[in-house]
């Protein structure tokens, strides 16, 4: 080996070059320090499970305050979507349940609760003109049914200007004063069944959809038609009243309409 370079290798000479031994920035013992404990992170975050990077992700900024223990956090489910439901437009059948069918006709008119039979033979006197018809027996049942459409009708009336359901002739059990008593008894009355050309009552116009009480010598028509009826019972010449039933609370007021 050559003289000047063992005069060089000297410790002195050593002692200066160290700073120079390391010029490699990436092999100081510090670097490499700094790297492998990097390294050892990211060998870590690389073991631990995935949901745990996930899971702390997530909660990053939240305190322990903010966070619900015990139940799962709704942001990571995906919530259902709910279809709403589309308007239906179809029948359900529960109007056609309650409705009253005759031979296949829906009946507009039902009896109402205090629809009772006379005691009293009522009549009907039917005139067209100065001619009389034969006479109509109406006391066999609570109400009677007046129309064109002979299916359901219990009177027919023919003419073209009555409706098919035109009128209901009804008894009705109400009270009544007699001799300053309160008594129940069985009174006939009539209704328009909201017909195109109307019921009539001694030549008024009577309302729709409203009872009307009768009395004795009354005289109905319907409609357009010449005919009319005239309302009477066997007893029309004496005073008998034999559609009293039972003398009712004083206090009670008479509910005809």
């Amino acid at each position: 080996m050559n003289s000047k370079m063992i005069t060089c290798m000297t410790e002195d000479n050593f002692d200066r070059r160290k700073p120079h031994k390391y010029r490699d920035n990436n092999k100081s013992p510090e670097r490499q320090h700094r790297r492998h404990n990097s390294n050892s992170d990211d060998d870590d975050r690389r073991k631990r499970p995935r949901h745990d990077r996930r899971d702390n992700s997530r909660h990053q900024g939240k305190s322990d305050a903010d966070h619900v223990w015990g139940t799962k956090d709704s942001s990571s489910e995906k919530k259902p979507v709910v279809k709403k439901e589309e308007p239906n437009f179809e029948t359900t059948g529960k109007l056609a349940e309650d409705t009253n069918t005759f031979n296949g006709v829906v009946i507009k008119y039902s009896e109402p609760a205090e629809a009772r039979k006379p005691k009293r033979r009522w009549r009907l006197y039917p005139f067209k003109g100065e001619k009389q018809l034969p006479v109509l027996h109406i006391h066999r049942q609570s109400g009677y049914l007046l129309g064109r459409d002979r299916k359901v009708a219990d009177i027919p009336i023919d003419h073209p200007s009555c409706s098919k359901q035109h009128a209901a002739l009804q008894y009705r059990l109400v009270s009544a004063k007699k001799d300053g008593r309160h008594v129940r008894c069985i009174r006939p009355y009539i209704i328009d069944l909201e017909s195109a050309n109307g019921t009539y009552v001694n030549n008024q116009r009577i309302d729709s959809k409203k009872y009307v009480e009768l009395m004795e010598k009354d005289v109905v028509k319907f409609g357009f038609s010449s005919r009319e009826y005239v309302l009477l019972h066997e007893h029309s010449t004496d005073s008998g009243d034999d559609d009293s039933l039972a003398e009712d609370n004083p206090n009670e007021e008479s509910n005809a309409d």
